[in-house]
Protein backbone atom coordinates (compact mmCIF):
# COMPACT_ATOMS: atom_id res chain seq x y z
CA UNK A 1 0.00 0.00 0.00
CA UNK A 2 1.05 3.59 -0.60
CA UNK A 3 2.42 5.22 2.55
CA UNK A 4 0.43 7.57 4.74
CA UNK A 5 1.81 10.95 5.78
CA UNK A 6 2.49 9.52 9.25
CA UNK A 7 4.46 6.61 7.77
CA UNK A 8 6.45 9.01 5.60
CA UNK A 9 7.39 11.09 8.63
CA UNK A 10 8.42 7.96 10.53
CA UNK A 11 10.66 6.86 7.66
CA UNK A 12 12.32 10.28 7.54
CA UNK A 13 13.16 10.00 11.25
CA UNK A 14 15.27 6.91 10.52
CA UNK A 15 17.85 9.24 8.92
CA UNK A 16 20.60 9.94 8.27
CA UNK A 17 19.03 12.98 6.58
CA UNK A 18 16.35 15.12 8.21
CA UNK A 19 13.87 17.41 6.49
CA UNK A 20 15.94 20.58 6.88
CA UNK A 21 18.09 22.36 4.31
CA UNK A 22 21.03 22.20 6.71
CA UNK A 23 20.89 18.42 6.77
CA UNK A 24 20.13 18.02 3.07
CA UNK A 25 23.17 20.07 2.09
CA UNK A 26 25.29 17.26 3.50
CA UNK A 27 24.23 15.08 0.55
CA UNK A 28 27.00 15.07 -2.06
CA UNK A 29 26.35 14.92 -5.80
CA UNK A 30 26.52 11.33 -7.00
CA UNK A 31 29.82 10.39 -8.60
CA UNK A 32 28.12 8.55 -11.45
CA UNK A 33 26.26 11.70 -12.48
CA UNK A 34 29.46 13.71 -12.77
CA UNK A 35 31.00 10.85 -14.73
CA UNK A 36 28.23 9.92 -17.16
CA UNK A 37 27.49 13.37 -18.71
CA UNK A 38 24.69 12.34 -21.10
CA UNK A 39 21.16 11.07 -20.58
CA UNK A 40 17.89 10.70 -22.47
CA UNK A 41 14.55 12.19 -21.36
CA UNK A 42 11.21 10.68 -22.50
CA UNK A 43 7.87 12.50 -22.69
CA UNK A 44 5.08 10.05 -23.49
CA UNK A 45 1.48 10.07 -22.39
CA UNK A 46 -2.13 10.80 -23.32
CA UNK A 47 -1.03 14.06 -24.98
CA UNK A 48 0.81 11.91 -27.56
CA UNK A 49 -2.56 10.79 -28.98
CA UNK A 50 -3.81 14.10 -30.41
CA UNK A 51 -0.17 14.85 -31.33
CA UNK A 52 -1.07 18.50 -31.87
CA UNK A 53 1.13 21.51 -31.03
CA UNK A 54 2.82 20.14 -27.88
CA UNK A 55 2.42 18.34 -24.56
CA UNK A 56 0.35 21.23 -23.15
CA UNK A 57 -2.57 20.11 -25.31
CA UNK A 58 -4.65 19.08 -22.25
CA UNK A 59 -4.49 22.62 -20.87
CA UNK A 60 -4.85 24.50 -24.12
CA UNK A 61 -7.70 22.42 -25.53
CA UNK A 62 -9.85 23.98 -22.80
CA UNK A 63 -8.85 27.57 -23.61
CA UNK A 64 -11.55 29.05 -25.81
CA UNK A 65 -10.11 30.57 -28.98
CA UNK A 66 -6.82 28.64 -28.93
CA UNK A 67 -5.63 26.52 -31.85
CA UNK A 68 -5.96 23.45 -29.66
CA UNK A 69 -9.53 24.39 -28.76
CA UNK A 70 -10.62 24.60 -32.40
CA UNK A 71 -8.62 21.51 -33.35
CA UNK A 72 -10.36 19.57 -30.61
CA UNK A 73 -13.82 20.70 -31.70
CA UNK A 74 -13.10 19.79 -35.30
CA UNK A 75 -11.45 16.44 -34.57
CA UNK A 76 -13.19 15.09 -31.47
CA UNK A 77 -16.30 17.19 -30.98
CA UNK A 78 -17.58 19.32 -28.12
CA UNK A 79 -15.59 19.24 -24.89
CA UNK A 80 -18.60 18.26 -22.82
CA UNK A 81 -18.94 15.11 -24.91
CA UNK A 82 -15.26 14.30 -25.49
CA UNK A 83 -12.90 15.67 -22.86
CA UNK A 84 -9.27 14.95 -22.11
CA UNK A 85 -10.14 11.85 -20.07
CA UNK A 86 -11.67 10.32 -23.19
CA UNK A 87 -8.22 9.86 -24.68
CA UNK A 88 -7.54 7.14 -22.11
CA UNK A 89 -9.38 4.33 -23.96
CA UNK A 90 -7.46 5.33 -27.10
CA UNK A 91 -4.08 4.87 -25.42
CA UNK A 92 -3.39 1.30 -26.55
CA UNK A 93 0.41 1.57 -26.82
CA UNK A 94 0.17 -1.41 -29.17
CA UNK A 95 3.78 -1.16 -30.36
CA UNK A 96 5.40 -0.24 -27.05
CA UNK A 97 8.51 -2.37 -26.61
CA UNK A 98 10.70 -1.32 -23.66
CA UNK A 99 13.52 -3.61 -24.79
CA UNK A 100 13.62 -1.82 -28.14
CA UNK A 101 13.51 1.56 -26.43
CA UNK A 102 16.54 0.73 -24.33
CA UNK A 103 18.42 -0.58 -27.36
CA UNK A 104 17.81 2.69 -29.18
CA UNK A 105 18.81 4.80 -26.19
CA UNK A 106 21.98 2.81 -25.59
CA UNK A 107 22.90 3.33 -29.24
CA UNK A 108 23.03 7.08 -28.53
CA UNK A 109 25.81 6.67 -25.99
CA UNK A 110 23.55 7.91 -23.20
CA UNK A 111 24.29 6.49 -19.75
CA UNK A 112 20.97 7.21 -18.06
CA UNK A 113 17.28 7.55 -18.88
CA UNK A 114 14.69 9.79 -17.25
CA UNK A 115 11.02 9.20 -18.08
CA UNK A 116 8.00 11.30 -17.15
CA UNK A 117 6.12 9.48 -14.41
CA UNK A 118 3.25 11.97 -14.28
CA UNK A 119 2.90 15.07 -16.39
CA UNK A 120 0.77 18.13 -15.66
CA UNK A 121 -2.27 16.26 -16.99
CA UNK A 122 -2.36 13.99 -13.92
CA UNK A 123 -2.22 10.62 -15.72
CA UNK A 124 0.33 8.32 -14.09
CA UNK A 125 2.53 6.19 -16.35
CA UNK A 126 2.92 3.45 -13.75
CA UNK A 127 0.80 1.24 -11.50
CA UNK A 128 -0.38 3.38 -8.61
CA UNK A 129 -2.22 2.80 -5.37
CA UNK A 130 -2.72 6.53 -4.80
CA UNK A 131 -4.90 7.06 -7.88
CA UNK A 132 -6.75 4.85 -10.34
CA UNK A 133 -5.91 7.21 -13.20
CA UNK A 134 -2.86 5.31 -14.39
CA UNK A 135 -1.67 3.10 -17.24
CA UNK A 136 -2.13 -0.14 -15.31
CA UNK A 137 -5.68 0.26 -14.01
CA UNK A 138 -6.78 1.89 -17.25
CA UNK A 139 -5.52 1.66 -20.81
CA UNK A 140 -3.06 0.49 -21.97
CA UNK A 141 -3.24 -1.89 -18.95
CA UNK A 142 0.54 -1.90 -18.49
CA UNK A 143 2.91 -0.71 -15.78
CA UNK A 144 4.91 1.33 -18.28
CA UNK A 145 7.64 2.74 -16.06
CA UNK A 146 8.32 -0.53 -14.27
CA UNK A 147 8.78 -2.24 -17.63
CA UNK A 148 11.22 0.43 -18.79
CA UNK A 149 13.11 0.32 -15.48
CA UNK A 150 13.50 -3.44 -15.69
CA UNK A 151 15.01 -3.20 -19.18
CA UNK A 152 17.34 -0.42 -18.07
CA UNK A 153 18.60 -2.55 -15.21
CA UNK A 154 19.23 -5.48 -17.54
CA UNK A 155 21.30 -3.30 -19.88
CA UNK A 156 23.21 -1.25 -17.30
CA UNK A 157 21.37 1.99 -18.06
CA UNK A 158 20.58 4.08 -14.99
CA UNK A 159 16.88 4.80 -14.59
CA UNK A 160 15.28 8.02 -13.38
CA UNK A 161 11.84 9.60 -13.32
CA UNK A 162 10.35 13.07 -13.48
CA UNK A 163 7.33 14.47 -11.66
CA UNK A 164 5.33 17.35 -13.16
CA UNK A 165 2.37 16.88 -10.84
CA UNK A 166 2.67 20.26 -9.11
CA UNK A 167 1.21 22.17 -12.05
CA UNK A 168 -1.90 19.97 -11.97
CA UNK A 169 -3.15 22.37 -9.30
CA UNK A 170 -4.24 24.73 -12.09
CA UNK A 171 -3.50 22.96 -15.35
CA UNK A 172 -7.04 22.09 -16.46
CA UNK A 173 -8.88 24.96 -14.82
CA UNK A 174 -9.88 26.72 -18.03
CA UNK A 175 -12.34 23.92 -18.70
CA UNK A 176 -14.49 25.27 -15.88
CA UNK A 177 -15.18 28.50 -17.80
CA UNK A 178 -17.51 26.96 -20.36
CA UNK A 179 -19.56 23.75 -20.71
CA UNK A 180 -17.05 20.88 -20.68
CA UNK A 181 -16.53 17.56 -18.95
CA UNK A 182 -14.60 19.11 -16.07
CA UNK A 183 -17.40 20.70 -14.07
CA UNK A 184 -17.45 22.45 -10.70
CA UNK A 185 -18.01 19.58 -8.26
CA UNK A 186 -14.44 18.20 -8.22
CA UNK A 187 -13.15 16.26 -5.25
CA UNK A 188 -9.92 14.46 -4.36
CA UNK A 189 -9.56 11.33 -6.45
CA UNK A 190 -11.16 12.87 -9.54
CA UNK A 191 -8.94 13.00 -12.61
CA UNK A 192 -9.43 16.74 -13.07
CA UNK A 193 -9.17 17.65 -9.38
CA UNK A 194 -8.43 20.32 -8.24
CA UNK A 195 -8.38 22.59 -11.38
CA UNK A 196 -7.99 25.77 -9.35
CA UNK A 197 -7.87 29.12 -11.21
CA UNK A 198 -4.61 29.71 -13.06
CA UNK A 199 -2.66 32.74 -11.84
CA UNK A 200 0.66 34.30 -12.87
CA UNK A 201 2.75 31.14 -13.08
CA UNK A 202 5.91 32.99 -12.12
CA UNK A 203 4.40 34.48 -9.00
CA UNK A 204 5.49 31.80 -6.56
CA UNK A 205 3.42 33.24 -3.75
CA UNK A 206 0.23 33.40 -5.84
CA UNK A 207 -3.20 32.75 -4.35
CA UNK A 208 -5.07 30.55 -4.02
CA UNK A 209 -1.99 28.54 -3.16
CA UNK A 210 -1.98 24.73 -3.16
CA UNK A 211 -3.80 23.55 -0.05
CA UNK A 212 -2.85 20.85 2.45
CA UNK A 213 -5.04 18.26 0.74
CA UNK A 214 -3.31 18.73 -2.61
CA UNK A 215 0.19 18.99 -1.13
CA UNK A 216 -0.16 15.80 0.90
CA UNK A 217 -1.50 14.01 -2.19
CA UNK A 218 1.56 15.30 -4.11
CA UNK A 219 3.88 14.03 -1.37
CA UNK A 220 2.27 10.58 -1.27
CA UNK A 221 2.48 10.26 -5.06
CA UNK A 222 6.16 11.21 -5.04
CA UNK A 223 7.02 8.81 -2.23
CA UNK A 224 5.16 6.07 -4.09
CA UNK A 225 7.37 6.73 -7.14
CA UNK A 226 10.46 6.42 -4.95
CA UNK A 227 9.32 3.21 -3.26
CA UNK A 228 7.94 1.53 -6.34
CA UNK A 229 10.40 2.55 -9.05
CA UNK A 230 13.62 3.03 -7.07
CA UNK A 231 14.93 5.77 -9.41
CA UNK A 232 18.54 6.97 -9.45
CA UNK A 233 17.34 10.43 -10.50
CA UNK A 234 14.27 12.23 -9.20
CA UNK A 235 13.58 15.23 -11.42
CA UNK A 236 11.05 17.96 -10.63
CA UNK A 237 9.63 20.29 -13.22
CA UNK A 238 9.03 23.96 -12.48
CA UNK A 239 6.35 25.38 -10.13
CA UNK A 240 7.36 23.18 -7.22
CA UNK A 241 9.24 26.31 -6.18
CA UNK A 242 5.90 27.83 -5.15
CA UNK A 243 6.28 28.73 -1.48
CA UNK A 244 3.48 26.35 -0.49
CA UNK A 245 5.61 23.36 -1.53
CA UNK A 246 8.72 24.23 0.50
CA UNK A 247 8.01 22.10 3.61
CA UNK A 248 7.01 19.17 1.41
CA UNK A 249 10.10 19.48 -0.77
CA UNK A 250 12.25 19.09 2.33
CA UNK A 251 10.29 16.01 3.32
CA UNK A 252 10.51 14.37 -0.08
CA UNK A 253 14.25 15.09 -0.35
CA UNK A 254 14.93 13.63 3.09
CA UNK A 255 12.82 10.58 2.31
CA UNK A 256 14.52 10.04 -1.06
CA UNK A 257 18.07 10.55 0.20
CA UNK A 258 17.43 8.24 3.16
CA UNK A 259 15.91 5.67 0.81
CA UNK A 260 19.04 5.82 -1.35
CA UNK A 261 21.28 5.56 1.69
CA UNK A 262 19.57 2.44 3.01
CA UNK A 263 19.48 0.91 -0.49
CA UNK A 264 23.22 1.73 -0.85
CA UNK A 265 22.51 3.68 -4.02
CA UNK A 266 23.82 7.04 -5.17
CA UNK A 267 20.77 9.13 -6.00
CA UNK A 268 20.24 12.75 -7.03
CA UNK A 269 17.46 15.32 -7.23
CA UNK A 270 17.28 17.67 -10.21
CA UNK A 271 15.34 20.91 -9.89
CA UNK A 272 14.77 24.32 -11.50
CA UNK A 273 15.03 27.87 -10.19
CA UNK A 274 15.36 27.84 -6.39
CA UNK A 275 12.90 25.05 -5.63
CA UNK A 276 15.50 23.37 -3.42
CA UNK A 277 18.20 25.10 -1.41
CA UNK A 278 21.49 25.50 -3.25
CA UNK A 279 23.72 22.49 -2.67
CA UNK A 280 20.91 20.02 -2.00
CA UNK A 281 20.55 18.82 -5.59
CA UNK A 282 21.43 19.49 -9.22
CA UNK A 283 20.34 22.73 -10.88
CA UNK A 284 18.49 22.34 -14.20
CA UNK A 285 18.46 24.82 -17.08
CA UNK A 286 15.52 24.19 -19.42
CA UNK A 287 16.22 24.83 -23.12
CA UNK A 288 19.26 26.92 -22.27
CA UNK A 289 22.69 26.84 -20.68
CA UNK A 290 25.31 28.77 -18.77
CA UNK A 291 27.79 30.73 -20.85
CA UNK A 292 30.70 30.30 -18.44
CA UNK A 293 32.36 27.45 -16.57
CA UNK A 294 30.64 26.65 -13.27
CA UNK A 295 32.28 25.17 -10.20
CA UNK A 296 29.18 23.04 -9.50
CA UNK A 297 27.68 20.19 -11.56
CA UNK A 298 24.52 21.19 -13.40
CA UNK A 299 22.30 19.90 -16.18
CA UNK A 300 20.53 21.31 -19.20
CA UNK A 301 17.53 19.58 -20.65
CA UNK A 302 16.28 20.19 -24.13
CA UNK A 303 14.20 18.34 -26.65
CA UNK A 304 15.32 16.92 -29.95
CA UNK A 305 12.46 19.04 -31.36
CA UNK A 306 12.35 22.81 -31.00
CA UNK A 307 8.58 23.08 -30.69
CA UNK A 308 7.52 20.26 -28.40
CA UNK A 309 8.66 17.78 -25.78
CA UNK A 310 6.08 15.24 -26.91
CA UNK A 311 5.49 13.74 -30.33
CA UNK A 312 3.39 15.88 -32.69
CA UNK A 313 2.67 15.77 -36.40
CA UNK A 314 4.76 18.85 -37.20
CA UNK A 315 8.01 18.60 -35.24
CA UNK A 316 10.81 21.07 -35.96
CA UNK A 317 13.88 18.96 -35.31
CA UNK A 318 17.39 19.94 -34.29
CA UNK A 319 20.26 18.60 -36.39
CA UNK A 320 22.77 16.02 -35.23
CA UNK A 321 25.61 18.54 -35.36
CA UNK A 322 23.61 21.01 -33.30
CA UNK A 323 23.10 18.41 -30.58
CA UNK A 324 26.71 17.21 -30.56
CA UNK A 325 27.89 20.83 -30.24
CA UNK A 326 25.43 21.36 -27.40
CA UNK A 327 26.75 18.29 -25.58
CA UNK A 328 30.33 19.48 -26.02
CA UNK A 329 29.60 23.01 -24.82
CA UNK A 330 27.63 21.87 -21.77
CA UNK A 331 30.24 19.30 -20.69
CA UNK A 332 33.05 21.84 -21.06
CA UNK A 333 31.23 24.01 -18.50
CA UNK A 334 30.82 21.19 -15.95
CA UNK A 335 27.31 20.26 -17.02
CA UNK A 336 25.35 17.24 -18.22
CA UNK A 337 22.96 17.06 -21.17
CA UNK A 338 19.52 15.46 -20.80
CA UNK A 339 18.14 15.13 -24.34
CA UNK A 340 14.42 14.51 -24.75
CA UNK A 341 12.69 12.29 -27.29
CA UNK A 342 8.95 11.82 -27.83
CA UNK A 343 7.55 8.41 -28.80
CA UNK A 344 4.36 8.23 -30.84
CA UNK A 345 1.11 7.21 -29.16
CA UNK A 346 1.57 3.61 -30.30
CA UNK A 347 4.92 3.41 -28.50
CA UNK A 348 7.28 3.64 -31.49
CA UNK A 349 10.10 6.17 -31.53
CA UNK A 350 10.06 8.34 -34.69
CA UNK A 351 12.60 7.33 -37.33
CA UNK A 352 14.32 10.73 -37.39
CA UNK A 353 14.93 10.52 -33.64
CA UNK A 354 16.26 6.97 -33.88
CA UNK A 355 18.69 8.02 -36.61
CA UNK A 356 19.93 11.11 -34.76
CA UNK A 357 20.49 9.14 -31.56
CA UNK A 358 22.51 6.58 -33.52
CA UNK A 359 24.65 9.33 -35.08
CA UNK A 360 25.36 10.90 -31.69
CA UNK A 361 26.36 7.46 -30.43
CA UNK A 362 28.67 6.93 -33.41
CA UNK A 363 30.41 10.23 -32.62
CA UNK A 364 30.76 9.28 -28.95
CA UNK A 365 32.25 5.89 -29.82
CA UNK A 366 35.14 7.78 -31.40
CA UNK A 367 35.37 10.81 -29.12
CA UNK A 368 33.81 9.65 -25.87
CA UNK A 369 37.03 9.83 -23.85
CA UNK A 370 36.79 13.63 -24.13
CA UNK A 371 33.25 13.50 -22.65
CA UNK A 372 32.71 10.60 -20.23
CA UNK A 373 34.54 10.90 -16.90
CA UNK A 374 36.06 14.19 -18.04
CA UNK A 375 36.54 17.20 -15.80
CA UNK A 376 36.57 20.86 -16.81
CA UNK A 377 39.77 22.59 -17.86
CA UNK A 378 40.65 25.88 -16.15
CA UNK A 379 38.64 27.62 -18.87
CA UNK A 380 35.76 26.10 -20.83
CA UNK A 381 36.95 27.27 -24.24
CA UNK A 382 37.65 30.16 -26.54
CA UNK A 383 36.27 31.67 -29.71
CA UNK A 384 34.27 34.58 -31.11
CA UNK A 385 30.77 33.11 -30.82
CA UNK A 386 28.81 34.55 -27.89
CA UNK A 387 25.98 32.45 -26.43
CA UNK A 388 22.87 33.54 -24.57
CA UNK A 389 22.47 32.31 -21.00
CA UNK A 390 19.51 31.09 -19.00
CA UNK A 391 16.30 29.15 -19.44
CA UNK A 392 14.55 29.22 -22.81
CA UNK A 393 17.51 31.00 -24.40
CA UNK A 394 18.47 28.28 -26.85
CA UNK A 395 18.71 28.96 -30.55
CA UNK A 396 20.58 27.43 -33.47
CA UNK A 397 24.25 28.45 -33.21
CA UNK A 398 26.58 28.92 -36.16
CA UNK A 399 29.98 28.22 -34.68
CA UNK A 400 33.17 29.25 -36.47
CA UNK A 401 36.38 27.28 -36.95
CA UNK A 402 37.85 29.41 -34.17
CA UNK A 403 35.38 28.15 -31.55
CA UNK A 404 37.00 25.54 -29.28
CA UNK A 405 36.04 23.78 -26.06
CA UNK A 406 38.31 22.03 -23.55
CA UNK A 407 37.99 19.06 -21.23
CA UNK A 408 40.54 17.06 -19.23
CA UNK A 409 40.75 13.28 -18.83
CA UNK A 410 43.40 10.57 -18.73
CA UNK A 411 46.07 13.10 -17.83
CA UNK A 412 45.68 15.05 -21.08
CA UNK A 413 43.79 18.05 -22.42
CA UNK A 414 41.16 17.56 -25.10
CA UNK A 415 40.51 20.32 -27.61
CA UNK A 416 37.06 19.95 -29.15
CA UNK A 417 36.63 21.81 -32.43
CA UNK A 418 32.97 22.77 -32.84
CA UNK A 419 33.19 23.63 -36.54
CA UNK A 420 36.35 22.28 -38.22
CA UNK A 421 35.37 23.24 -41.79
CA UNK A 422 37.19 25.56 -44.21
CA UNK A 423 40.59 25.57 -42.57
CA UNK A 424 43.64 23.36 -42.11
CA UNK A 425 45.14 25.18 -39.13
CA UNK A 426 43.50 25.61 -35.72
CA UNK A 427 45.06 28.32 -33.54
CA UNK A 428 44.38 27.70 -29.86
CA UNK A 429 45.50 30.69 -27.82
CA UNK A 430 44.72 29.08 -24.47
CA UNK A 431 47.50 26.52 -24.99
CA UNK A 432 50.27 28.98 -25.77
CA UNK A 433 53.62 28.36 -24.10
CA UNK A 434 54.24 29.78 -20.63
CA UNK A 435 56.60 32.79 -20.51
CA UNK A 436 57.91 35.45 -18.17
CA UNK A 437 54.83 37.60 -18.75
CA UNK A 438 52.76 34.83 -17.17
CA UNK A 439 50.91 34.12 -20.37
CA UNK A 440 50.17 30.48 -20.80
CA UNK A 441 50.28 27.68 -18.25
CA UNK A 442 52.23 24.84 -19.83
CA UNK A 443 55.79 24.83 -21.11
CA UNK A 444 55.72 22.17 -23.78
CA UNK A 445 53.12 20.28 -25.76
CA UNK A 446 54.63 16.91 -26.61
CA UNK A 447 52.05 15.28 -28.84
CA UNK A 448 48.72 15.98 -30.55
CA UNK A 449 46.47 13.14 -31.77
CA UNK A 450 43.27 13.32 -33.79
CA UNK A 451 40.91 10.97 -31.94
CA UNK A 452 39.04 10.01 -35.08
CA UNK A 453 42.13 8.38 -36.61
CA UNK A 454 44.31 7.89 -33.50
CA UNK A 455 47.13 9.39 -35.55
CA UNK A 456 49.57 12.14 -34.55
CA UNK A 457 49.17 15.45 -36.35
CA UNK A 458 51.57 18.36 -36.91
CA UNK A 459 51.58 21.22 -34.45
CA UNK A 460 53.60 24.27 -33.42
CA UNK A 461 53.56 25.89 -30.01
CA UNK A 462 54.87 29.36 -29.20
CA UNK A 463 54.12 32.05 -26.65
CA UNK A 464 50.99 33.13 -28.50
CA UNK A 465 49.20 29.87 -29.24
CA UNK A 466 49.22 26.21 -30.12
CA UNK A 467 48.74 25.77 -33.87
CA UNK A 468 47.43 22.37 -34.94
CA UNK A 469 47.67 21.51 -38.62
CA UNK A 470 45.27 19.03 -40.20
CA UNK A 471 46.17 18.21 -43.79
CA UNK A 472 43.37 17.51 -46.27
CA UNK A 473 40.73 18.55 -43.80
CA UNK A 474 37.28 17.59 -45.05
CA UNK A 475 35.51 17.40 -41.69
CA UNK A 476 32.12 19.06 -41.29
CA UNK A 477 31.21 17.85 -37.82
CA UNK A 478 33.00 18.37 -34.48
CA UNK A 479 36.41 16.74 -34.09
CA UNK A 480 38.64 16.25 -31.06
CA UNK A 481 42.38 16.60 -30.57
CA UNK A 482 44.11 14.85 -27.69
CA UNK A 483 46.91 17.11 -26.45
CA UNK A 484 49.65 15.60 -24.27
CA UNK A 485 51.67 18.02 -22.17
CA UNK A 486 54.75 16.79 -20.30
Amino acid sequence: MAKTIKEIDEMIKLGPFSDSWESLQEKSISKWFKRDKFGIFIHWGLYSIPAFKNEWYPRNMYIEGSEEYYHHLKTYGEHKNFGYKDFIPLFKAENFNPKKWVEIIKSSGAKYLVQVAEHHDGFQMYKSEVSKWNTFDMDPKRDILSEVRDECEKEGLKFGVSSHRAEHWFFLSHGRKFPSDIGDDLKEGDFYWPSEPEQDNYDFSSQPSPNKEFLEDWLRRTVEIIDKLNPKILYFDWWVQHEAFKPYLKKVAAYYYNHGYHQEQEVIICYKHDAFAYGTGVIEIERGRFNTLKHFPWQTETSIANNSWAYTNDLDYKTTNELICLLIDVVSKNGNLLLNIGPKADGTIPEYEVNVLKKIGDWLKINGEAIYKSIPYHTFGEGPTVLNEGMFSEKAIEYTNKDFRFTVNNGVVYVLILNPSQTNIFTIKTLGKANKCHRGIYSNVKRVILLETKEAVDFKQDNDALDIKLSNNKHNKPIVFKVTIE
